[in-house]
């Protein structure tokens, strides 16, 4: 029986949006309260959107002269006039899989905003990993099979440099400490394809950078089509900080994002 390991190849990126932020409606009515509101309310049950108004309020204590139209309309007015420091304070936290070292070397460049926790390729054994293969040449089946050939050739290069790293290395008593050696040696020799996971969180006025900068037609394949599943997320959930957005069709083939209110 045949027990050589299978090569598990991915297309296409998965992101989670994990976590969203919370109001603590008690401290907002109590510094209401003293600043002698009583009337101010919002349309939104969605935190983020929320703490967005109640920040571009208070820098001109309008909360007793709110415009008319809610949440949506104050959002949308914040977006034209470009008041973006106000959506610094939502925050997301997405957990994304199926993307490659090549992407996450694009992403990381993306500091201000946002925090990222990767998995570690010096403690987590990559003898299994899967490997992320562009469209282009996945849907060419010459490229493909070179392609192919150089991905697996790799992955048996980091099983055999493992093994034998290990066993150099086998008169450390430490266990786990042998392996992160090992492990940590051996990942030299792993292509940028090789799969990865990554915890995100951002602000909304970083995601709409990252959205406009990444969601863009001009950007790489892979990376877009994260922003753009950040982007659908991110609609879905908070609609009033994100809703300008439209996912476009392009000749080429793929998607991009567009919106009228860029750099805010």
């Amino acid at each position: 029986m045949d027990s050589t390991p299978t090569t598990t190849i991915l297309r296409d990126p998965k992101v989670y949006l994990v976590g969203r932020q919370q109001v603590d409606e008690t401290a907002v009515a109590e510094f209401l309260a003293d600043h002698e509101v009583s009337t101010w309310s919002t349309d939104t049950d969605e935190a983020g959107e929320k703490l967005v108004e109640v920040a571009g309020r208070l820098c001109y204590m309008s909360f007793a002269r709110p415009r008319p139209g809610g949440n949506r309309a104050y959002v949308g007015h914040i977006l034209e006039v470009g008041h973006g420091s106000v959506l610094e304070h939502a925050v997301f936290n997405f957990i994304i899989t199926g993307v490659s070292r090549s992407f996450t070397h694009e992403l990381v460049r993306h500091r201000a905003g946002f925090g990222y926790s990767q998995l570690s390729q010096r403690f987590v054994d990559e003898s299994e990993c899967s490997f992320v293969e562009p469209d282009v040449i996945g849907d060419d089946p010459e490229l493909h099979a070179i392609w192919l050939r150089a991905i697996e050739q790799s992955q048996d290069a980091y099983r055999l440099l493992a093994d034998r790293l290990a066993a150099k290395f086998a008169l450390i008593e430490d266990k786990t400490l042998r392996r992160k050696k090992a492990r940590e040696a051996a990942r030299s020799v792993l292509p940028n394809a090789t799969e990865t996971r990554i915890f995100v969180t951002g602000n909304a006025r970083a995601l709409r950078h990252f959205i406009e900068m990444r969601g863009d037609a001009a950007a790489d394949v892979e990376i877009r089509k994260v922003a753009l599943a950040v982007l659908r997320l991110l609609q879905a959930d908070s609609p009033n900080l994100f809703g300008d957005y439209e996912i476009i069709d392009l000749p080429e083939g793929g998607q991009a994002s567009r919106t009228a209110h860029p750099k805010v």
